[in-house]
């Protein structure tokens, strides 16, 4: 009988864990993909999947697109791209694809200012 017992408890902590935890992840995709959403309306298709092949290939990235990605703003950028990253695949590489990502957002900075 304490058998039954003991697999009942450990059962029932196991059933309240994932109650627990489900939703907080749930909420986290919900919030990054309401933010997906309101952030890439500012910005084209086309210079969605330069930026995207600019940090994580070898692709490049026009004036353009720059200015694009600037209206977007450095919040949605940052999530959007950390988002990815967070990916198993890529998270080996996430301090280089971070760095990119940063570098990429500076430059389109600079670019911006002289616009």
């Amino acid at each position: 009988m304490s058998k039954f017992s003991s697999k009942i408890t450990l059962l029932f902590n196991v059933v309240a864990l994932v109650c627990v935890f489900v939703p907080v992840f749930s909420v986290e995709e919900v919030k990054v993909k309401s933010l997906w959403d309101t952030c890439l309306v500012k910005i084209t298709p086309k210079c969605t999947f330069n930026i995207i092949a600019v940090i994580f290939g070898n692709g490049t990235l026009s004036d353009l697109c720059c200015n694009d990605l600037v209206k977007e703003r450095k919040v949605c950028h940052d999530t959007l791209i950390k988002y990815i990253v967070d990916r198993p695949s890529l998270i080996a590489h996430e301090t280089e694809y971070l760095k990119t990502r940063d570098d990429v957002w500076n430059h389109c900075i600079s670019i911006s200012k002289t616009l």
